[in-house]
């Protein structure tokens, strides 16, 4: 088992000055974050990757990316290829979220081929998946599990964190409801056993505190959006992930071991 996970976008709300004072503020929780045993990690937009590679070098907080490439070509004028976010030193890239499907068009050959130069670069694609619409439960379950298994069937070894957001919830007022999520996230779960790889699978779409107390044991931890741009409520969903994930906290990360290695 994996240790427990927090991680948290700021996609494009902040500026510079406004990103710089919420990394440096998200840094001080590192150390809170090692001691309960979760793992903190943080997606900037692009042009703060490098000062929030400093900001949080030694504290013990990851970073990442929020979109990448489809392919390595150097002729993509204002694209982000893996490669070079793999140089600056991102641990994790965010590949699929549902507002890079509906605003930029983005079909599952371009997730797919994402993920795909995500982990040729010894990162960890962050996967997002979710139905667009409210529906009942074993559908969505088989809609996110055929979003995630196109997404990964290339890499089928590779360790994958999994964020579960129907889109439906992303920006409302609540998330969905508990036993939505669980089924859907036992479906993703089972899904991930067949393959070789490790993975986590977190709950997006509105997750906030309190969040993680009501879907105990049915998430590896949550990956928040605008609520955890409060660092106080962020830090309180970090000690709520570990009082429900506490067994998690004494086994090894395998996410951890791989980039030490």
């Amino acid at each position: 088992m994996s240790a427990p996970m927090v991680a948290v976008s700021t996609k494009a709300y902040f500026g510079v000055a406004h990103t710089r004072r919420w990394v440096r503020a998200v840094a001080a929780l590192g150390p809170v974050a090692a001691d309960y045993g979760v793992e903190l990690a943080v997606l900037p937009s692009f042009p703060l990757l490098e000062s929030t590679a400093t900001m949080l070098a030694g504290t013990g907080v990851a970073w990442g990316a929020q979109n990448v490439a489809a392919s390595d070509a150097g002729q993509q004028t204002g694209e982000v290829p893996a490669g070079t976010l793999a140089e600056l030193g991102c641990s994790y890239i965010e590949v699929g979220h549902a507002e890079r499907r509906s605003l930029f068009g983005e079909d599952e050959a371009t997730v797919r081929a994402k993920v795909g130069r995500v982990v040729a670069h010894s990162m960890v694609p962050l996967i997002c998946v979710g139905e667009p619409e409210r529906t009942e439960p074993d559908n969505a379950a088989d809609y996110s599990v055929a979003q995630l298994a196109d997404a990964i069937r290339d890499v089928p070894n590779a360790p994958v964190v999994v964020a579960y957001e129907p889109v439906w919830a992303i920006g409302a007022a609540q998330p969905a409801c508990p036993q939505h999520v669980t089924r859907v996230t036992t479906a993703l779960r089972a899904a991930l056993a067949t393959r070789g790889g490790p993975s986590r699978v977190l709950y997006g779409g509105s997750a906030a505190p309190g969040t993680a107390t009501d879907l105990h044991g049915a998430v590896d931890g949550l990956f928040v959006g605008r609520f955890g741009h409060d660092v106080e409520a962020l830090r309180a969903v970090v000690a709520e992930v570990a009082e429900v994930a506490a067994p998690a906290t004494t086994s090894p990360d395998p996410f951890t071991e791989r980039r030490s290695s």
